[in-house]
């Protein structure tokens, strides 16, 4: 097997994009295989570096190069802070990590990996939607709750609850409602 670090200036449309493969336990195997092939390594070609010290100063090079800093707390706030600003009005955890990623772009930090954003996405999306159920929960009378239980609570004869009717689609409309419809419209509009 041959061992090469691959460091690998790619063209993007926004800029260089610089790819640092730093160890085969951090790349997917995917990964590795198309990035091998790309550049036409022989098969079984590993990102890896034989002295932990040359892997740090390539990936000192390449934060040098692109313009970024290393500061993973302070990007660790940012993402924070931007999906817990997001998560109000978007649920989709694809969506708030979209959008820390761009924040963190803009700061001009390194990226977090996928894992940290994915983390702090579900966890803080726990939260506001936590927050935003109690919300709802204090701002609601006795009698509300009251009622709002026993939509699960009473049950009809066949055992279903009141929510399960509540939230039954709507049938179609019938011709004969809509061909009703239709023609009360015409007859008004003379």
């Amino acid at each position: 097997m041959v061992h090469v670090p691959l460091v690998l200036d790619l063209c993007d449309e926004f800029d260089d994009l610089v790819v640092v493969l730093a160890g085969q336990e951090d790349v997917p195997e995917m990964v590795v295989d198309f990035v091998r092939r790309a550049v036409e390594l022989p098969e079984g070609t590993l990102p890896v570096y034989r002295a932990e010290r040359t892997a740090k100063h390539h990936r000192g090079l390449v934060r040098k190069r692109v313009g970024v800093t290393y500061d993973q707390v302070k990007a660790r706030q940012i993402v924070e802070q931007s999906i817990r600003k997001e998560a109000a009005a978007k649920n989709r955890p694809a969506d708030l990590i979209n959008i820390a990623l761009e924040k963190v772009v803009e700061a001009g930090l390194e990226l977090p990996g996928f894992s940290t954003f994915d983390k702090m996405a579900s966890k803080i999306r726990t939260e506001v939607n936590a927050s935003i159920c109690t919300g709802i929960h204090d701002r609601m009378s006795a009698a509300q709750r009251a009622g709002l239980m026993r939509l699960l609570e009473d049950r009809d004869s066949d055992g279903t609850t009141l929510f399960n009717r509540l939230k039954k689609s709507a049938e179609g409309p019938t011709w004969p409602y809509a061909a009703g419809t239709r023609w009360s419209y015409t007859d008004r509009a003379g």
